[in-house]
């Protein structure tokens, strides 16, 4: 009987909304499998466009181009969560297999829907309060009803710390969007910390361990991602089950990364998820025996999940533009950190930089934490992004 799960150098046609890094790293194992695939992005200069079976230009947020994109693939699936839902649901009532479905999408895509879920199934997260326009959070400061400081986060269009910003007085609400948005204490965290869940299409479910997250101050973007993270047993444990029950109540499928909060008496809080591969997954491409974009292709192919555990401890660095560099981007001292051990860049294939804009990222493997934590430090502090 010939294999129903025919996906290798066949006719099947894999289609990626999003041709950003995340697409691009999903490509090295789409073409490991000989997977055909078609890549939709508005850029021309989108990363995966080197990487592809077939480019198209389009917006993703465009209800045309996406169901466009669907009529030609038998599976679709995203890099980023910016898409347009109302041509994928039309998209699935027709048949057609989507994953993350768009049920879970509908809800991860605004975090106001997103943090009602959380209460609505019993999953811990940081209070919050949802507001239709940013004057009324002035509204409810005068009225005694807000306490300085909160965070405030854009309901919609957030990502890389853009959406984010901590809010100490009336004037840090200056110049932020006035539309839908949500404010949250500000949580007194020991760490943040990510756990990767990866869902089959038949419900097979398998967690990465748990990282650890060092953040960038200013541009509260992700500096660092430690596995294993440096915590208890029991608070891994912890951070490891409520993210599967994360998980379950939104029944994605592919990989959903759940952001948490430990706080300073240990409580594991959600902060929020991605439905997609992730930043603080891409340790795995070199420390773990199943990275996340191979899996993430097992899930939604119905493939059984491959193993997440670790081989080494692994660390990542994020390479983003060097404030004050704008233009055609250079990668200084290179060659230094390739001399030091256990060291690999990824570089996304972005021409232009910017203040903060991501380029890429270098994994440091050891068997010792501690030691892959020095060279990371290491390689922070040589690699330079800057503009010509």
């Amino acid at each position: 009987m010939a294999n129903p799960k025919n996906y290798f150098s066949s006719n099947f046609k894999l289609g990626i909304l999003g041709g950003g890094q995340l697409g691009k790293m999903l490509l090295y194992e789409t073409r490991k499998f000989d997977i055909h695939t078609i890549v939709m992005d508005a850029s021309e200069d989108a990363p995966c466009k080197i990487a592809c079976n077939e480019f198209v230009l389009g917006d993703l947020m465009d209800f045309d181009a996406v169901y466009n994109l669907g009529q030609k693939v038998d599976v679709l699936t995203i890099e980023i969560e910016n898409v347009n839902v109302d041509a994928l649901e039309k998209l699935e009532r027709e048949g057609m297999k989507i994953y993350p479905p768009t049920k879970a999408l509908r809800i991860i895509q605004n975090k106001a829907k997103q943090k009602l879920f959380y209460v609505d199934k019993g999953i811990p997260t940081a209070d919050f309060q949802r507001f239709a326009y940013k004057s009324e959070i002035e509204d409810s400061i005068s009225n005694g009803g807000m306490k300085f400081p909160f965070v405030w986060k854009a309901a919609r269009f957030g990502y890389d710390g853009q959406g984010v910003n901590v809010v100490r007085k009336l004037e840090d609400l200056n110049g932020l969007p006035e539309g839908e948005c949500i404010t949250e204490e500000l949580v007194d965290f020991k760490n943040e910390l990510s756990v990767i869940v990866a869902r089959s299409v038949s419900g097979e479910v398998k967690c990465y361990p748990v990282v650890e997250m060092e953040f960038h101050p200013e541009a509260n973007q992700v500096e660092y991602v430690i596995c294993p993270a440096r915590i208890d047993t029991k608070v891994a444990q912890k951070a490891q089950e409520t993210a599967l029950r994360a998980s379950d109540a939104l029944q994605h499928v592919g990989l959903l990364a759940v952001e948490l909060f430990q706080t300073q008496d240990d409580r594991i809080l959600v902060n929020e998820v991605a439905p997609r591969p992730h930043n603080s997954g891409h340790y795995s491409i070199e420390a773990s025996y199943t990275n996340q974009f191979e899996q993430h292709i097992r899930a939604i192919l119905d493939l059984p999940l491959g193993d997440t555990r670790s081989k080494v401890a692994g660390i990542m660095v994020n390479l983003v533009g060097a404030e004050g560099h704008t233009g055609d981007v250079v990668y200084e001292n290179m060659e230094e950190i390739l001399r030091l051990g256990g060291v690999t860049p990824h570089i996304y294939g972005k021409k232009q930089t910017r203040p903060f804009r991501k380029m890429g990222h270098v994994t440091i493997v050891n068997e010792a934490i501690t030691e892959a934590r020095r060279i990371a430090q290491q390689v922070k502090e040589t690699i330079k992004v800057i503009s010509k």
